[in-house]
């Protein structure tokens, strides 16, 4: 565990120290939290549509904005990269396993965007136009479901770059799941979906990323089923890398890698 800690605490400085890219990506979730909060406006402001007045839509975008940066929610392609090029099999030789030390370092990295990339947004929002603050008791249920997203994210995240183990090059892989996650993790709120489409889109780990934690926020739904939801993905991906990874591992033995 101290390992962990550890890699977390690296990942942590790891991104601290990139303050420059780090602004400049709030200047432009910024810029695009803007631009989609005209949008939203436009859309709900002269009626609610599916529960979203235009606090809530406000809240809506400058929320989805903050943990875009939080979860990650585009692919990190660094193992896929590392596995291209065999130097992954020097992780595989270290006294830790894998998935977990990943995971300890994202946990750092998103534990710096909390204070650059997730806290900003919001209270620019906040300022600039009219948002919706929950009760005092909603925080740390959001809390909980943004750290849920977060292990969910990862997982997604580690079983695309894990393709690389079979394919070798994963930009293919990689750019689907970019445009998967476009469309049904930021687009619009899924409540704005046809009811068959909330249905099918529900049965897959997208909307735990970013639109759970928002109902969390907006209370949009039992928040207690939003959290189980979400736990249910975040153990089900978190296996499956597992699973993959131990499957990758005899293969790369198989090879003689």
């Amino acid at each position: 565990m101290r390992a962990y800690a550890q890699l977390a605490l690296a990942g942590f400085r790891r991104y601290s120290t990139y303050r420059q890219a780090m602004f400049a990506g709030l200047a432009a979730n910024v810029m695009f939290g803007m631009l989609r909060t005209a949008v939203m406006i436009a859309a709900v402001g002269a009626a609610p549509i599916a529960g979203y007045d235009v606090p809530a839509a406000v809240a809506y975008v400058w929320l989805g904005q903050g943990l875009v940066a939080f979860v990650q929610l585009w692919n990190d392609s660094r193992l896929a990269e590392r596995i291209r090029s065999g130097d992954v099999v020097v992780d595989l030789y270290r006294p830790w396993h894998l998935q977990a030390a990943l995971f300890a370092e994202d946990v750092g990295r998103a534990g710096f965007c909390v204070f650059v990339r997730l806290a900003p947004p919001i209270l620019i929002g906040a300022l600039v136009f009219p948002f919706h603050w929950p009760e005092p008791g909603t925080w740390p249920l959001f809390a909980i479901s943004a750290v849920l997203a977060l292990v969910v994210s990862f997982g997604l995240r580690f079983l695309v770059n894990a393709t690389a183990f079979w394919l070798l090059d994963s930009r293919g892989v990689t750019t689907i799941y970019m445009v998967s996650t476009n469309v049904f993790c930021l687009s619009v709120p899924l409540a704005f979906f046809p009811d068959w489409a909330q249905d099918l889109l529900w049965a897959t780990p997208f909307p735990t990323v970013i639109q759970a934690p928002i109902d969390v926020y907006l209370n949009h739904g039992p928040q207690w089923t939003v959290l189980a939801h979400q736990a249910f993905w975040a153990v089900a991906v978190s296996v499956a890398g597992h699973l993959v990874l131990r499957r990758a591992v005899r293969k790369l033995v198989v090879q003689g890698g």
